[in-house]
């Protein structure tokens, strides 16, 4: 089961050569982990299995993002998106997450699979974490989280159209 804990501050970091892997139901409970998920997690593979992945959702984590991410996947696509987790003891860590549909062999989803590697830090400083931050004030400012998250969302759809690119473009530092 999740733990509630404080944030710690601190970032953990992985290796440029290791990969993030999870797999979860179309609900979005963890049916797989590998190794470094649970090192960099800080949980057991007991712990995790069965548990909504969101168990290492970040509190700082813009809502929108998830929610560009459920479309995206529900539309039978898949997503790019950095994204920071938070670690059993409230250390965080950021990645770049590649989320695909699992498909069963008639081409129904069955869940998804999600591989993260180590971020850009460029890209992660000059574009990502002041995009998230501007999100996260957004969503925190209206009085009620479903306000928040429509006008968060509509920044993020608003900044793609002006620029002309679509999330995955734009995450890779079209800037």
């Amino acid at each position: 089961m999740p733990r509630e804990t404080s944030l710690t501050g601190t970032e953990r970091f992985f290796d440029d050569n290791e990969l993030i892997v999870s797999k979860t139901d179309t609900k979005g409970n963890l049916t797989y982990v590998n190794n470094v998920f649970l090192r960099l997690a800080s949980y057991t593979e007991k712990e995790c299995l069965g548990q909504p992945h969101s168990m290492i959702r970040h509190p700082e984590m813009p809502r929108s993002i998830f929610k560009l991410l459920w479309d995206t996947l529900q539309s039978d696509q898949e997503l790019f998106a950095y994204v920071v987790n938070r670690s059993a003891n409230g250390d965080h860590y950021w990645v770049i997450a590649h989320v695909t549909p699992s498909k069963d062999s008639s081409g129904r989803i069955i869940g998804y699979h999600s591989n993260r590697r180590v971020p850009d830090r460029n890209i992660l400083n000059t574009t990502i974490i002041p995009l998230y931050k501007s999100l996260l004030i957004e969503e925190q400012k209206h009085a009620d989280r479903k306000s928040g998250l429509a006008a968060a969302t509509s920044m993020i759809d608003d900044l793609l159209k002006k620029n002309g690119v679509q999330y995955d473009e734009f995450i890779a530092g079209f800037m």
